[in-house]
């Protein structure tokens, strides 16, 4: 029986197509006028970072500077000179110091000192220690020197006093000098970096000492995985199910230990006395940290429930395309570790972006600029404030009225092309990661449609991912270049909206937040309409393999015309996903927890760990990230699927002359079925 026309804007069903069985196998170039731009675009690229590797030099942007806005070990006066010493540690002791600067005169030096040296009544400072002062302007001037030294050694090429050579001696001395107040300051600032430090050196400690209990633990993790993916193979439904049920379980299990923790923070705080402030600012923290965690948990239990009760009559066909899935991705086993390839990809390529970004930043000369230049400075000298000028020349000039006058390193003066390069290089970076992330998509929609298409599977080719790879290579990296292009453009129109929301929230303007936050909305629904529609033309051209918008409309009118099945197959599908991923996370850090952070395991050393939950956090986090390299897989299948399946049944009806390729559960499940010959 014929199938009815469409005349609604959604294109004609497809027709039956005796000579189709799957991806062709003949098939020519697809969009090659963007694969010509593309190939224009990488070597253009690859130019700019050659010349941003040849000319410049990351070093610059870590180099100390002096008083004077020398570059330790760069500029001509001290070349010989890469350390940094500052004349009174105690000034950057201060919390705003990363950010103001530390407030003490500060030289370059060719060494740091060895010896401990203190100035007592005005003596002279030993010819040794010379080059640690600072020369204010030509004789007579005396030159400016530090009161004390310490032992030192060289830390990112700052001079940093050596603990273990001070002694109590040395420290009284030193002590005499300073003034009360700024002693308890010191000591108290001391101690809240110590305290910073500490923390830090501790997790780094843990890392050092559990590094190769991670490691298994990681590997625990990509075995349960592996196990989880193989027991879904066979039991499809009791293992969703058991992901569902597992994840309400834990999340109401978090809300029953959230909230008792909060009940007890809450009588904590309600208990303590008006006169302790410290305890009970510290108790009010950790009470609204409790409740912050509570509403949090309940919220997410809530969607979670919602979605879950409006959905149960769809899970069970949810679940039947789960179980195609995991028959294609068991029948080629080497699609399951495929994505390996591309994630390897792209750590290349963020790194290249980086290297480049860094590079280009230290490109340039060095821009120097007058500071502090006082009215009686500019009336003998005529030097006039910010303005730019030569450290060397400025040095030689008799300053005995300009003692404060400094020529500082302002920043490096790039090239007028420079702000071009770098967005260049940001633009490069969205389009090449984009680039990897379709290549992937392609090769396994190539894969399972091809598994797909082959009525009997036990003909699938062996070298299907092989196969699958070289031909989306060979034939549509255009395609693959147009797709990503697409996304690149529109990320790149949220970024430049970013930093656009940036300048002009100074101004305050109510209009204009609101202009922008639409603005932000739109381009991130467009994204995400994009990359759909991107995902399922990928999937058509590797079955058809016509070009990108071909792919992009046949997919959209195909998907258009079977709108219902899209929303709540589709989507149910990587919202079941989502709670196997959780599921794992949560299973492989619970084991964790009891290994690490517990003594319930007494055949595990955990004596020498500072802080247990610090390798149960990485441990869970690496499994969430590698459950999302399998599962990713496992999407991309259940799309391709679903896509292919909406294609069979509009070309085929079930007849010997026109069967479908589909499985008998699929079958079962929408109510069709191959009619015998009669």
């Amino acid at each position: 029986m014929a199938k009815s026309k469409n005349n609604d804007g959604l294109g004609e069903p497809l027709e039956y197509d005796p000579d189709f069985n799957g991806p062709l196998k003949r098939r020519s170039c697809t969009d090659v006028l963007c694969l010509g731009l593309f190939i224009v675009f990488i070597a253009i690229w690859i130019g700019i970072g050659l010349y941003a590797i040849l000319n410049g030099d990351p070093s610059m942007l870590l180099v100390p500077k002096d008083s004077s806005g020398r570059r330790c070990g760069k500029d001509t006066s001290v070349k010989d000179k890469p350390y940094l010493l500052f004349f009174d540690l105690t000034k950057c002791l201060e919390p705003t110091v990363p950010f103001t600067g530390c407030h003490t005169p500060q030289v370059c030096v060719s060494s740091c000192p060895s010896e401990f040296y203190l100035e007592k009544n005005g003596t002279v400072m030993h010819q040794h220690f010379e080059e640690y002062c600072i020369q204010q302007g030509a004789e007579p001037v005396e030159p400016q020197c530090p009161e004390w030294l310490l032992p030192s050694q060289p830390l990112e090429k700052r001079c940093i006093p050596i603990l273990a050579q001070i002694n109590e001696s040395m420290i009284s001395q030193i002590q005499s000098d300073f003034s009360l107040d700024k002693l308890k300051s010191s000591i108290r600032n001391i101690k809240v970096i110590g305290q910073a430090e500490e923390v830090g050196l501790n997790i780094v400690e843990d890392l050092i000492h559990a590094w190769w209990k991670i490691a298994i633990g990681i590997l625990l993790a990509v075995v349960a995985c592996i196990i989880y993916i193989l027991i879904l193979r066979w039991t499809a439904a009791p293992m969703v199910w058991l992901s569902i049920i597992g994840v309400v379980v834990a999340l109401a299990a978090g809300l029953y230990f959230t909230s008792m923790e909060y009940t007890k923070a809450k009588e904590r705080y309600n208990n303590v006395t008006e006169f302790d402030e410290e305890s009970k600012s510290h108790l009010k923290t950790k009470r609204d940290l409790w409740l912050a965690g509570l509403i949090i948990l309940a919220i997410v239990t809530t969607i979670i429930l919602l979605m879950l009760i409006f959905l149960r009559k769809r899970i069970a066909l949810a679940i039947a395309l789960i179980k195609e899935g995991s028959k294609a991705v068991s029948s080629v086993t080497a699609s399951l570790f495929f994505p390996i390839f591309p994630w390897i990809l792209q750590l290349g390529v963020i790194a290249y972006a980086i290297a480049v970004a860094i590079y280009l930043s230290s490109i340039g000369k060095p821009l120097y600029a007058t500071r502090d230049v006082t009215d009686q400075c500019h009336q003998n000298t005529g030097i006039l404030n910010n303005t730019k000028c030569d450290p060397e020349a400025f040095l030689k000039e008799t300053r005995s009225s300009c003692i404060d006058a400094t020529c500082k390193f302002i920043k490096l003066d790039s090239d007028a092309l420079y702000p071009y390069m770098q967005v260049y290089n940001v633009f490069g970076f969205f389009w090449l990661a984009f680039f990897v992330t379709a290549l992937g998509q392609m090769v396994l929609a190539g894969i399972f449609a091809q598994w797909y298409w082959t009525f009997h599977k036990k003909n699938l080719p062996f070298f299907s991912v092989t196969s699958a790879f070289f031909r989306a290579l060979r034939y549509h990296i255009g395609t693959l270049a147009f797709g990503s292009l697409i996304i690149a453009i529109c990320r790149m129109i949220r970024v430049v909206l970013e930093y656009i929301d940036q300048k002009l929230k100074k101004y305050d303007n109510e209009l204009t937040k609101a202009i922008m936050c639409l603005l932000k909305c739109f381009f991130y629904c467009l994204e995400k309409f994009l990359k759909f529609i991107n995902k399922n033309a990928y999937i058509m051209c590797a079955v058809h393999g016509k070009n990108f918008c071909a792919s992009a409309k046949d997919a959209f009118m195909l998907l258009m015309r079977n709108i219902i099945r899209v929303f709540v197959l589709d989507k149910v599908t990587d919202f079941l996903f989502f709670l196997s991923k959780l599921l794992l996370t949560l299973g492989v850090g619970a084991v964790s927890y009891v290994f690490f952070a517990t003594d319930l395991v007494s055949f595990i050393d955990n004596s020498n760990l500072n802080y247990g939950l610090v390798p149960v956090v990485i441990i869970m986090i690496s499994t969430y990230l590698i459950a999302s390299l399998f599962f990713s897989v496992y999407s991309m299948a259940v799309d391709t699927l679903f896509l292919c399946f909406l294609e069979d049944c509009e070309r085929n009806d079930g007849t010997p002359q026109k069967p479908y390729f589909m499985s008998k559960n699929l079958m079962k499940i929408f109510g069709k079925r191959n009619r015998k010959q009669d």
